[in-house]
C-alpha cells in the first residue's frame, strides 16, 4: 500500500503545473525549441527529490527523540496547515526569472515543492513503511540496523522518478500538442485540488 501511496503522489505531484512542468514549458518556448524543456527536466527533479529528502531527514532525526505517535500528529497537523493556507491565499510563489542556469532551476524546484508541501505529504507514507521494516528487523536475526533508512531512500528515488516521468509527459504533451491556453481553467481548478488534498492526507494521518 504505502509503495503503491508514494508511487501515485509522485504521479500527483508531477502534474501540478505549480510544480516544475509549467516552467519546463515555459522554457522551452522562450528559447524556442523543445531542447528547453528537456534540460529543464533534471535539475527540477532533482530539486523536488531534495525538498523531499530534507523532510523525510528531519522526519527521521525527529523519530528518535519524539515518539512515534507524536510525530505522527505532528505532521498530520502540518499538513492540514499548510492546505488550509494554501486554500486561504490561493496563489502561486514565484521565484526568480526565466534567465535560469541547472543551479537556479533546481533552487526553484526545491523551493516550489517546500512551499507546496510536497515532503510533508509523502513523510506520513515512508515513516509508516520505515516502522514496519524496523519492527520486523527486531525479530529477525542478523536484520541490519541501517534497513528502514535504506528502504527510506528506495521510497525516495521512487518517488522522485515517478514525478520525473509525469513532469516530463505533461510538458511534451503541453508544449507540443496542447498548448498553454489549458491553464486558463485547469491551473487554479488543480492548485484547489492539491490544498484539499493536503489537508485530507493530514486528517487521514490522524485517524488511521
Amino acid at each position: 500500500m504505502e509503495w503503491s501511496a508514494i508511487l501515485l503522489l509522485g504521479a500527483y505531484h508531477g502534474i501540478n503545473p505549480g510544480m516544475g512542468w509549467l516552467f519546463a514549458v515555459a522554457l522551452g518556448m522562450q528559447q524556442g525549441h523543445a531542447r528547453g524543456v528537456w534540460r529543464a527536466l533534471p535539475p527540477i527533479a532533482l530539486g523536488h527529490g531534495l525538498a523531499v529528502g530534507v523532510v523525510l531527514l528531519v522526519g527521521a532525526l525527529a523519530g528518535l527523540v519524539v515518539p512515534l505517535e507524536t510525530l505522527k500528529v505532528l505532521v498530520a497537523f502540518l499538513l492540514i496547515a499548510i492546505g488550509a493556507y494554501r486554500l486561504w491565499r490561493h496563489r502561486h510563489p514565484v521565484f526568480g526569472g526565466m534567465q535560469v542556469g541547472f543551479r537556479d532551476l533546481t533552487i526553484w524546484s526545491f523551493l516550489m515543492a517546500s512551499a507546496h508541501g510536497a515532503g510533508f505529504m509523502v513523510l506520513p507514507f515512508v515513516m509508516r513503511m520505515s516502522g514496519e521494516v524496523s519492527a520486523a528487523g527486531a525479530h529477525a536475526h542478523g536484520a541490519s540496523p541501517d534497513a528502514g533508512a535504506a528502504w527510506a531512500l528506495s521510497a525516495l528515488g521512487l518517488h522522485t522518478l515517478a514525478y520525473l516521468v509525469v513532469t516530463g509527459l505533461a510538458a511534451w504533451i503541453i508544449y507540443a500538442k496542447v498548448g498553454l491556453a489549458i491553464l486558463r481553467t485547469a491551473w487554479f481548478n488543480l492548485d484547489w485540488l492539491w490544498a484539499c488534498v493536503l489537508v485530507l492526507t493530514g486528517a487521514i494521518v490522524l485517524v488511521v
